[in-house]
C-alpha cells in the first residue's frame, strides 16, 4: 500500500485580474522538491497557495491525505520561512524561537530544552540573547529556520529564504537545513523550496519541478531536470541550449 502523499494540489486554482495560477502536484512524505522558473512563473503564489494565505478559486489541497482547501494558515500542518527572516526586532533570539513552540504563553522547562538544542543545532549555540540586529544576514536565517524546524510540522515551505546571500553562505544554509532534516523521522520532513539558483536543487532537492506560466510544465528527477535531458523549456530556462550553440559556434583551434 503506497504512503498517503504529504502534499497533493489537484487542479488547485487561483484567478487575478490578469493571469491565473492551476497546479496538479503530488509530493511524497520526506521528499525535498525544488520549484524553479522563470520570475513571475507563479512559483512564490504556489507557496501562498498551499500556506493558505491566497484562497483557491477551485480545486483541492491536501496535507498528509487531509483536506485543507478551506482551512485558515494556522491550521495547517506546516511551516514556512521567507526571504525575509520575519524576526521581531525587540524580542531576542530565544523569544523569537520559542514563538514556534509557546506563541501566547511562557515557555516550559522541556520547551526551553528544545529551544536550546535547537538553537545548538542551527549553530546559534550561545546567542541565544541577542536581538536580531546584533546578528548576521546568515545568523537570522538559522534563527527563523530553527523557529521553523521547532514547530515539528511534517511540511516546510521555502520561498527563497537564501536568495540574498551570497553563494557561499547560501551553501552553508542549505547544508544547515539538510543536517536538521536528518533529526525528522516521525514523521520526516517534507520540504517545498522555490529557488532561482537551480544548483541548490541540484545538491539537495530529490525532485525539480518547473513552472512556466502560471502552470508546471514538467516534474522529475533532479539530475534529469537539471542535466542535458532536461526537457526543453528547462533547457531555455537553463540555458543550455544556447550554451550548446555557443560551442558550435566557437571556432576549432588550428592544429600546431
Amino acid at each position: 500500500m503506497s504512503a498517503v502523499p504529504a502534499l497533493e494540489l489537484i487542479e488547485a486554482t487561483i484567478h487575478r485580474p490578469s493571469w491565473t495560477v492551476t497546479a496538479d502536484l503530488s509530493v511524497a512524505p520526506g521528499e525535498w522538491l525544488a520549484l524553479i522558473g522563470p520570475s513571475g512563473a507563479g512559483k512564490s503564489t504556489l507557496i501562498d497557495m498551499v500556506a493558505g494565505f491566497l484562497p483557491l478559486a477551485s480545486g483541492a489541497l491536501r496535507i498528509a491525505g487531509q483536506d485543507v482547501t478551506n482551512a485558515p494558515p494556522a491550521e495547517r500542518p506546516l511551516s514556512i520561512v521567507f526571504q525575509d527572516d520575519n524576526l521581531f526586532p525587540h524580542l531576542s533570539v530565544f523569544k523569537n524561537v520559542a514563538l514556534g513552540l509557546a506563541p501566547n504563553r511562557r515557555v516550559t522547562r522541556s520547551e526551553r530544552e528544545a529551544i536550546e538544542r535547537g538553537l545548538a543545532a542551527v549553530g546559534l549555540g550561545g546567542k541565544a540573547e541577542r536581538l536580531p540586529r546584533e546578528l548576521s544576514g546568515g545568523e537570522r536565517q538559522r534563527a527563523a529556520l530553527a523557529r521553523a524546524f521547532l514547530r515539528r510540522r511534517p511540511l516546510l515551505l521555502l520561498d527563497e529564504p537564501f536568495a540574498s546571500l551570497g553563494p557561499a553562505l547560501r551553501r552553508e544554509m542549505l547544508s544547515v537545513l539538510s543536517e536538521v532534516r536528518r533529526g525528522f523521522s516521525d514523521p520526516p520532513l517534507t520540504i517545498v523550496m522555490v529557488t532561482h539558483h537551480p544548483e541548490d536543487a541540484a545538491g539537495h532537492a530529490d525532485r525539480v519541478a518547473f513552472i512556466e506560466a502560471g502552470r508546471i510544465g514538467a516534474v522529475g528527477p533532479t539530475s534529469q531536470m537539471l542535466g542535458e535531458t532536461a526537457p526543453e523549456a528547462v533547457r531555455r530556462y537553463l540555458g543550455l541550449d544556447d550554451r550548446q550553440d555557443r560551442d558550435l559556434e566557437r571556432p576549432e583551434r588550428e592544429s600546431s
